[in-house]
C-alpha cells in the first residue's frame, strides 16, 4: 500500500499576512465596525450613570447592552474572517452567512455593523448593490427618526402622508435591493429593470441621494447594453464605494439631506421655535429624545431643522467661490502674462484680508442674516480656489494632448472646457469638500457670536450658544449640537478623500 503524504501548507510571512488582511475589504469594514460599536457602547455605559449617583438610567443602559453585544459579535466575526484569510485564502460561505445575524443590529440603529453585514453577505459587490444598500438604510433611518414624533404631544398635519411616503419609498428600495442582488452581476440587465429604475427616481423625492444615483446608474446601464462593464458613472461610484469611511461620510450627508427635506412633512416647526414653559430643561426622554432647552423647545426638532441651514449655507457658500474662483483661476493660468497679473494681483488684495475678519465686516455693514452670511463666507474663499485652479491649469496646459488639440485647430474655449478643466478639477473637488466643513464651522461660529443666522432661527450655532450657558447643569443642551457639527464636518472630510481618488482621471 502506498502512503499518501500530506502536502504541508506554505508558511505565511508577515508581509503575506499583512497583504491578505489589507486587501480584504470585509476584514477592514468588520474591524472598523467592531471598534466603533465598542467605543459607542463605552460612551453609553458612562452616560447611563446619573451624575455622582449610583442610580442607572435603564434606557441608556439597555442601549449600551445592545451595542456591546453586537460589538462582540462583530469582533468575533472579524476574528473568523482573519482565520479564513490566513488558512483558506478567502472567506468561507458559513462566515458570510453570519452577515444575516448581524443584520439584526438594524433594530439598534447601529449603522456601522449593518453596513459591514451587508458587505459581508455578498461576495461580489457592484456599485449598484452598494448604492441600493445605502438607499434602503437612509430611508429606514429617516423613517425611524421621524417615527419618534408619535410620542410628542402633537404631530405635524402632514405627518401621516409623510410617513406613508417613506414606507412606499422604503418598499421600492427594498425590492430594488433584491433585484439588484439577483441581476446586477449579469452582463445585460433585463429590460423590465426600467420599471425599477423609474420607481427609484420617483422614490428620491424624499431626498434620498443614493436612490437618485442608483436610478441614474441603472438607466445608464440599460441604455448602454453593448457595454458589459457599465458606464463612466458606474466606474466612479465603484471606486468611491471601495472606501468604507467615504461611503459612511456620504451616507451621513445624504441622511441629513433626506431628514431635512422630510421634516417639512413629518416634523412640526412649532416644536422647534415655540416656547413651552412647562417643559423647561427636561432630560432626554421618548417625548423629547434630546431634551429641551431653557425655553422648553424640543432640542431634537431644533437640531433636525438646523441641519437645513447648515447644509444650505455650507454647500452654497462653497459652490459660489468654486465657480467664480475656478473660472478666474482657469483664465489666469491658461492665458498668463498680463491677464494673469491683473487677475492674481486683484485677488492678492482680497487674499490679504483674513476671511473671518472680512465676514465680520460684511455682516456688520449689511446686517446679520442668512444671505449676507453666505456672501461673506463666499467672497473670502474666492482667492484660494483661484490659486488652486490656476496651478492645476498651468500644469495641465503643458501636457502633450493639449498641444495636440491646439495643432488640430481647437479654440481656446474648447481646449479649456474639454481638455484642461476636466483634468484639473479633482483637487478642486477635494478642496471644496474640506471648505464645506470649514464653512459649516464658520457659520456656527458666527451664529454663536450673534453675527450669523438670525437668533430666532434654529441653527446649530444658535443652539450651541444657548446650550453653552447650561454646561454644568444640563450639558446635553450643548453636547448634542456640538456632536452634530463634528459629525457633519468629518463626513465631508471623509467624502473628499474618496472623491479625490474616484474622480482623478489619471486613474483611468
Amino acid at each position: 500500500m502506498t502512503k499518501v503524504t500530506k502536502v504541508p501548507k506554505p508558511i505565511l510571512t508577515k508581509q503575506d499576512i499583512h497583504f491578505r488582511l489589507r486587501t480584504c475589504a470585509e476584514y477592514g469594514q468588520a474591524s472598523f465596525a467592531g471598534i466603533a460599536s465598542l467605543s459607542l457602547a463605552m460612551v453609553l455605559l458612562i452616560n447611563s450613570f446619573k451624575g455622582g449617583e449610583l442610580a442607572v438610567n435603564s434606557a441608556v443602559f439597555a442601549a449600551f447592552a445592545a451595542y456591546f453585544v453586537f460589538a462582540l459579535l462583530q469582533l468575533g466575526t472579524m476574528a473568523l474572517i482573519r482565520r479564513d484569510l490566513l488558512q483558506h485564502g478567502g472567506l468561507r460561505r458559513s462566515t458570510r452567512r453570519l452577515g444575516y445575524v448581524l443584520l439584526i443590529s438594524l433594530l439598534t440603529a447601529n449603522i456601522f455593523v449593518v453596513t459591514a453585514a451587508f458587505q459581508l453577505i455578498k461576495s461580489k459587490k457592484s456599485a449598484a448593490y452598494t448604492l441600493s444598500v445605502y438607499a434602503l438604510l437612509t430611508t429606514v433611518f429617516v423613517f425611524a427618526i421621524s417615527a419618534l414624533n408619535v410620542f410628542k404631544p402633537y404631530v405635524s398635519d402632514l405627518f401621516v402622508p409623510g410617513m406613508a411616503l417613506l414606507l412606499i419609498a422604503g418598499a421600492i428600495q427594498f425590492i430594488a435591493l433584491l433585484l439588484i442582488a439577483r441581476y446586477a452581476d449579469n452582463q445585460l440587465l433585463p429590460k423590465w429593470m426600467w420599471i425599477a429604475a423609474v420607481l427609484l427616481l420617483a422614490s428620491s423625492v424624499t431626498g434620498n441621494l443614493f436612490a437618485l444615483a442608483l436610478g441614474i446608474l441603472l438607466i445608464a446601464r440599460l441604455r448602454n447594453r453593448d457595454v458589459s462593464s457599465g458606464t463612466k458613472l458606474n466606474e466612479v461610484i465603484d471606486r468611491l464605494s471601495r472606501s468604507s469611511t467615504s461611503m459612511l461620510g456620504l451616507w451621513f450627508i445624504g441622511f441629513l439631506l433626506a431628514i431635512s427635506l422630510c421634516s417639512y412633512l413629518t416634523f412640526d416647526y412649532g416644536m422647534a421655535i415655540d416656547n413651552n414653559y412647562g417643559a423647561i430643561l427636561q432630560s432626554p426622554s421618548l417625548t423629547y429624545p434630546l431634551g429641551t432647552d431653557n425655553f422648553g423647545r424640543c432640542l431634537f426638532s431644533r437640531i433636525v431643522f438646523g441641519a437645513r441651514i447648515s447644509l444650505f449655507v455650507g454647500i452654497l457658500s462653497t459652490l459660489i467661490p468654486v465657480i467664480i474662483g475656478g473660472s478666474l483661476g482657469a483664465v489666469s493660468g491658461y492665458y498668463g502674462r498680463s491677464t494673469d497679473n491683473l487677475i492674481m494681483r486683484a485677488l492678492d488684495i482680497l487674499y490679504a484680508i483674513p476671511g473671518i475678519l472680512l465676514a465680520i465686516a460684511i455682516i456688520a455693514a449689511f446686517g446679520a442674516n442668512t444671505v449676507n452670511l453666505i456672501l461673506a463666507l463666499s467672497i473670502g474663499a474666492i482667492p484660494t480656489y483661484a490659486r488652486t485652479m490656476r496651478a492645476n491649469v498651468m500644469l495641465v496646459s503643458t501636457l502633450e494632448y493639449v498641444q495636440a488639440a491646439r495643432a488640430f485647430g481647437a479654440g481656446d474655449l474648447i481646449i479649456l472646457l474639454r481638455h484642461i478643466v476636466p483634468n484639473s478639477i479633482a483637487p478642486m473637488i477635494v478642496k471644496s469638500t474640506l471648505t464645506v466643513g470649514g464653512a459649516i464651522i464658520s457659520t456656527s461660529s458666527l451664529s454663536y457670536l450673534g453675527l450669523g443666522v438670525e437668533p430666532h432661527i434654529p441653527e446649530w450655532g444658535n443652539i450651541l450658544k444657548v446650550g453653552s450657558a447650561y454646561l454644568e447643569t444640563n450639558a446635553y443642551t450643548a453636547i448634542y449640537p456640538g456632536l452634530a457639527i463634528i459629525a457633519l464636518v468629518l463626513s465631508f472630510n471623509f467624502l473628499g478623500d474618496g472623491l479625490r481618488d474616484a474622480l482623478d482621471p489619471k486613474l483611468d
